[in-house]
């Protein structure tokens, strides 16, 4: 067994290659090999978000505060909240962040494959972020 005890590990910022805005990741954690499990809880401030990405094995994202949002490729762009879990598929194109007016935190839960547990991609215009967060919050 294994403790991480909190404030053990420092924060890091999210890259401006993947993310848009201020994004937070607090305590990072993997499995020990075999295991391909990783993960972090992440907050995104008012109007921060990821690119578009996939994940090889899907990803679990679990709010544990504020409101967010969440789009899959061809979706419509979907509010979520404390308690929400959302689970993403194998290879299914999407993005998630914080709303414009409210931060979001979330737990984000992936497997990697060949060592890597995500594929970016583009980002997220401000066009697009924009209509589909006015959409949704209507």
């Amino acid at each position: 067994m294994q403790i991480k005890r909190c404030g053990s590990q420092p924060s890091a910022k999210g890259a401006a290659e993947y993310f848009t805005g201020t994004v937070r990741i607090d305590a990072p954690f993997a499995g020990d090999e075999p295991a391909r499990i990783g993960g972090a809880t992440v907050t995104f401030e008012p109007g921060a978000r990821t690119a578009w990405h996939t994940h090889p094995f899907g990803q679990t994202l679990i709010v544990t505060a504020g409101l967010g949002l969440v789009q899959r490729d061809g979706g419509a762009v979907e509010a979520i909240r404390p308690g929400d879990v959302v689970c993403i598929a194998p290879g299914e194109k999407h993005w998630h962040g914080a709303t414009m007016s409210t931060a979001m935190t979330h737990i984000a839960i992936a497997e990697s494959q060949d060592g890597s547990p995500v594929a970016w991609m583009e980002k997220v215009s401000d066009e697009q972020y924009e209509a589909g967060a006015a959409a949704s919050e209507s």
